[in-house]
């Protein structure tokens, strides 16, 4: 199944973090702090401006952003989490040194 989001909406899906601390404890999923990071999957084509015309996003397929700790809504598709998100939820988008 494809997502395909509306407007200025971003499917993201979170990559979670090891689960472990630095110690070797490993963290129960309730203890885990919620993933602000992942991967950009689908991107809708963009807001409209007040002629009705799209204005681009600065995010594309395949990014790595950061984005608000409770921001936007979780959906689980054939098992997997995805979160979709409105661009001005988006922070960062990491790059490569």
């Amino acid at each position: 199944m494809k997502l395909r989001p509306l407007s200025d909406l971003i499917v993201v899906k979170p990559i979670e973090r090891e689960a472990k601390t630095a110690s070797g404890i490993i963290l129960p999923e309730s203890a885990r702090e919620k993933p602000q990071e992942g991967e950009v999957i689908a991107v809708g084509p963009g807001a409209r401006n007040d002629k009705g015309e799209h204005m681009a996003l600065d995010i594309h397929v395949g990014d790595i952003v950061l984005y608000a700790k409770y921001a936007g809504t979780e959906v689980k598709i054939d098992d997997e989490k995805y979160l979709i998100l409105r661009e001005n939820d988006i922070l960062a988008v990491v790059e490569e040194d």
